[in-house]
């Protein structure tokens, strides 16, 4: 009984409570979910576990990549356990170019929200807590994806005993051959998954062609 009555206050502060969401600028939705203090969890991985919102599922879950859906979006969640373990920091350069660009912190862990804008879509990535989502919308979906992004990230508990006893090369060789979520070079090559996607969905729209597959996590 207890649990369900956490659960259901967590819910009702971050999707109702301190703000509207829908009614909300992006920094204070950042703040309200950043300062929830999350401590409530109902998704388990070996070394790491976090807390779904209710209406999220796992479709995919692939060594540290999840793919996570709901009826409107598709979530991709990156986990970069190389970086947890080493205590390596995360850097961001600020491009006024984007949509939306801003960085935020809370104790010693620095967050990253940008946004990006192509035509009618909207490429959201987020990065705290040594993990990243990234989700394409439309203008009307950007409050609700990047509100249920953060409480994935920022309720993400990690097994310190459990990750360090892994075989770390064997995670750093995963790492590399699947994404580097913190660093990306200059290039058509190393451009974000989604960027490549939005103009194939662009095409096959202009084309009246079906959509193509969205199976980005390699």
């Amino acid at each position: 009984m207890l649990h369900k009555r956490i659960i259901l206050l967590i819910t009702i502060i971050l999707l109702c409570g301190c703000v509207n969401i829908n009614n909300s600028n992006y920094d204070e939705i950042i703040e309200n979910v950043v300062n929830s203090n999350i401590k409530v969890y109902n998704t388990y991985r070996d070394g790491y576990k976090f807390y779904l919102p209710k209406d999220l599922y796992v479709e995919k879950s692939n060594g540290y990549n999840e793919v996570i859906k709901n009826d409107n979006s598709i979530y991709y969640l990156y986990i970069d356990v190389i970086s947890y373990i080493s205590h390596k920091s995360i850097t961001h350069k600020y491009n006024s170019s984007n949509y939306y660009d801003t960085s935020f912190s809370k104790g010693d862990k620095q967050g990253f929200l940008v946004i990006k804008q192509k035509k009618n879509k909207y490429l959201v990535e987020i990065i705290y807590n040594y993990a990243k989502i990234e989700v394409i919308v439309k203008e009307d979906g950007l409050n609700e994806a990047i509100t249920k992004g953060l409480i994935i990230l920022t309720s993400m508990k990690y097994n310190d005993g459990v990750l360090k006893n892994k075989d770390t090369s064997n995670v750093l060789n995963y790492n590399e051959k699947n994404i580097d979520i913190f660093t990306k070079k200059s290039g058509k090559e190393n451009r974000s998954n989604f960027l490549e996607y939005v103009e194939e969905y662009d095409k096959a729209e202009d084309d009246e062609e079906a959509v193509p597959d969205l199976d980005l996590i390699k």
